[in-house]
């Protein structure tokens, strides 16, 4: 009963040094790969959030050189006028 209880606990000593050692071996590899995929996923949602790296390439295709056009995602229906909201007072400090 005893060398089967020593035995066991051998066992469970022997397999968590394994996965220690194993875990120390692969998880450079594996934490290299994580990265790579993470990485090919945010480039991707770039690509298709921007159209490309930074330019949205079709567009610019159509466009003579010079020429600019501005587009606004916010209505100006729900923009609060500036004008109304009160005057600047410039404050100076004094010692």
């Amino acid at each position: 009963m005893i060398a089967g209880l020593i035995k066991t606990l051998l066992y469970i000593l022997f397999f968590w040094y394994g996965f220690k050692l194993l875990a120390k071996i692969f998880a450079p590899f594996l934490m290299r790969y994580a990265a790579n995929k993470v990485q090919e996923k945010f480039k991707d949602q770039m690509k298709q959030q921007n159209g490309g790296f930074g330019f949205n390439t079709q567009g610019q295709q159509s466009k003579k050189e010079g020429e600019v056009s501005v587009k606004s995602k916010i209505s100006t229906k729900n923009k609060p006028n500036s004008e109304s909201v009160g005057d600047y007072v410039d404050f100076e400090e004094l010692d």
